[in-house]
């Protein structure tokens, strides 16, 4: 991790009254050019407002305005440093989005239907011994939480999670990484739905089953019904303005 990068960034200069928006959308700006980096340290806050030419106070306020959104690190007695920027992080405060926004909600599970088939068919030929056996204590620990809520979610988001690196791709893995986080949002909103959790447990099963044959099309067929039986359940229950945490996908 290093103090400045090697090229010092322009950080630019604003009129003293400049909101604090614009100083933090230049910060931003230098991170998406890449002269700023993940773990690189901003200046002392008083040379950094002095070469912003700007106030102090506003450029606090920036400043923690990023560091609400997890774009900087506020670290008391060593400074400011740029974030790891990891999308798991940038997108934690993406749960508003679901509070406020219904259509944010239905469009996570129809990328999810677009995407995870297509990871269970590659997982099918490129999944390890290893990563089968992991799936089937998924499964098997699931079906034994299955009015546990809390264990059940994480055993449900752990056998997603290991189809994804399964399918062997760097960058589906990393949207998934997305979409896991962004389903954790999605899981806040639905109600308890009698049944649920005991249908995918047995739709896990069935795709743990295609997976281990080495069956592509099953394995995508399979994922897409239960992506499907999930979204049907949702409506008919009207648990697109639920509350409660209790349910899976």
């Amino acid at each position: 991790m290093s103090d400045f990068v090697s090229t010092a960034p322009t950080y630019g200069v604003f009129v003293r009254d400049a909101l604090p928006e614009r100083i933090a959308a230049r910060l931003i700006s230098l991170i998406g050019d890449r002269q700023l980096r993940p773990g690189d340290k901003l200046p002392p806050e008083r040379d950094l407002a002095a070469t912003m030419q700007v106030s102090r106070p506003s450029l606090r306020e920036a400043l923690r305005a990023l560091a609400m959104l997890n774009i900087v690190e506020i670290r008391q007695g060593s400074g400011t440093y740029v974030s790891s920027l990891k999308p798991e992080v940038l997108i934690e405060h993406l749960d508003f989005v679901f509070a406020l926004d219904d259509s944010t909600f239905t469009e996570l599970l129809e990328a999810r239907q677009m995407l995870e088939p297509g990871l269970a068919a590659a997982a099918a030929t490129r999944a390890t011994d290893e990563e089968l056996v992991q799936l089937r204590a998924c499964v098997n620990r699931a079906a034994a939480h299955v009015d546990d809520p809390e264990v059940f979610l994480t055993a449900d988001l752990e056998l997603h999670q290991i189809i994804s690196a399964a399918a062997r791709n760097q960058i589906t893995a990393r949207i998934m990484d997305s979409l896991t986080r962004l389903g954790m949002a999605s899981r806040r909103r639905t109600a308890t739905l009698p049944g649920v959790r005991a249908q995918s447990v047995r739709d896990h099963q069935a795709i743990v089953e295609a997976l281990s044959r080495r069956d592509p099309e099953a394995a995508a067929n399979i994922m897409r019904q239960h992506l499907e039986i999930v979204e049907s359940s949702l409506h008919e229950a009207g648990a697109w303005d639920g509350v409660a945490d209790n349910s899976s996908e």
